[in-house]
């Protein structure tokens, strides 16, 4: 019988305790041993276990493990600071550090305001974002997403913010590789900054690579440029959350470098600190920073900021991507990756797209593909085939693709570490989930 457990988090449900992990792999106390095949929620960018990163780590615990940013400068956060900064685009070198995802989109939208405030622009306040959307579980970045099971509870909290559709051309029928199917998305933008009053917009909040609430959904040709020449018309900062897509992910340290239009201000964390320390970044521009610094201060901070131990370990994990050549490796096995999981798609017809780009990939299931009609919500299939494949030691990550009330993706997106052999054994495990599923929810096979 299962010792009761004290803590809660989403539900009662329950998982096996963890033993041990190393590379993509992981052991429960009974030795039953998982493929890590989601880097748990897109985190363990560089796998478990890394010994260099262990080791900078214990380095850094030697000297000391916390310095508060108002009583001491670290050396490790200056020197993760400077490598950060030499990473993203020419003027982002401002980094401000927080714990997590969450923390980071919070901080994104405070220092956006407080730039308005500092450049007399103080009748800017509105955040347009995209539904469906996930920008973290803090009340300002649940504002701006658009993922109704996690929004609504809380919406009379809340200050509501203005959102615009997710381009989505594989729901809608339209050629993602076009040019004017981004132009048709993107102009959705420009449209609500005009309805909303050009003088009282904020900001834009845009994934470059959708995350969990649209998985992995790529952008359409020329809809990042185009943003971002909307932007610079409206003086419209744009802020790219990079949490789940940064880090190497895509194939690039930051999703963004795909494409033309370069941001005001990134969000990052997950990969960045791969599981080792809650780590996350703000970057930002420098004129941006400036001004309000020249204000009187930036009125936001979090304890854990700058914490040396995690920057110890952030600064390691940004050297394994480096020196193995973990970019190179997302893009390579990403490729042979897609390509398995589009077969699958030939197998199955009842999956209905498969996209992504580097090691950031995922598959929608539908119950007929031509008009990409969603299962029926309550077979659960998003959750269903997690479960399945969790009992043949598969670990995926589902979520509801139309605003988190229909629909089923699921992302698989193993450590950037991944090998051929390891892609094989992950579609054998499945390919033999979505068989269960098919004979548990009479769904046709090929």
């Amino acid at each position: 019988m299962t010792k009761p457990s004290r803590l809660f988090y989403q539900s009662r449900s329950r998982r096996p305790v963890l033993d041990r992990a190393q590379g993509i792999y992981m052991w429960d106390k009974s030795g039953k041993r998982y493929i890590d095949g989601s880097s748990g929620a897109m985190v363990s960018n560089i796998g478990h276990s890394n010994p260099n990163v262990l080791a900078a780590m214990r380095r850094q615990m030697e000297k000391s493990t916390f310095g508060y940013r108002l009583h001491f400068e670290t050396e490790a956060s200056e020197q993760l600071a400077d490598k950060l900064a030499e990473l993203s685009p020419a003027g982002l070198d401002r980094i401000f550090f927080v714990s997590g995802g969450s923390e980071a989109v919070e901080s994104t939208l405070k220092l956006s305001r407080q730039y308005a405030l500092a450049i007399g622009e103080a009748q800017r306040w509105k955040i347009i974002s995209r539904q469906p959307s996930y920008h973290g579980c803090t009340l300002g970045a649940l504002a701006i997403t658009g993922y109704t099971p996690l929004t609504a509870p809380f919406a009379p909290m809340m200050q509501a913010m203005p959102k615009i559709p997710a381009p989505r051309a594989y729901l809608d029928g339209l050629d993602p590789q076009d040019p004017l199917t981004g132009h048709h998305y993107a102009d959705m933008l420009e449209a609500k900054i005009q309805a909303e009053g050009p003088e009282s917009v904020l900001a834009f909040v845009v994934e470059p690579v959708g995350g969990a609430s649209t998985g992995a959904l790529v952008p359409p040709q020329d809809y990042m440029r185009r943003i971002r020449e909307i932007c610079d018309r409206y003086g419209v900062l744009l802020i790219h959350d990079e949490v789940m897509s940064g880090g190497g992910r895509t194939g690039r340290f930051f999703a963004s470098e795909h494409w033309d239009g370069a941001p005001d201000l990134i969000a990052i964390s997950k990969g960045f600190g791969a599981g080792y320390m809650p780590l996350g970044a703000m970057i930002a521009h420098e004129r941006i920073v400036e001004a309000v610094l020249d204000a009187g201060g930036f009125a936001h901070g979090f304890t854990y900021a700058g914490n040396p131990l995690a920057c110890s370990a952030g600064l390691a994990v940004i050297n394994e991507i480096e020196t193995q050549g973990l970019l190179e490796n997302a893009v390579k096995m990403g490729d042979l990756l897609q390509q398995e999981l589009n077969a699958l798609m030939q197998a199955y017809p009842f999956i209905g797209d498969v996209r992504g780009k580097g090691l950031l990939l995922a598959f929608e299931l539908v119950s007929e593909r031509d008009g990409m009609t969603p299962l029926a919500a309550e077979l659960n299939a998003y959750d269903k085939l997690v479960n399945l494949a969790y009992e043949r030691g598969l670990i995926i990550y589902s979520r509801r693709t139309r605003d988190g009330l229909a629909g089923d993706h699921f992302l698989v997106c193993p450590p950037l570490i991944v090998t051929t052999d390891q892609i094989v054994e992950i579609i054998e495990k499945l390919a033999a989930s979505l068989d269960d599923l098919a004979s548990a929810l009479d769904l046709p096979t090929a």
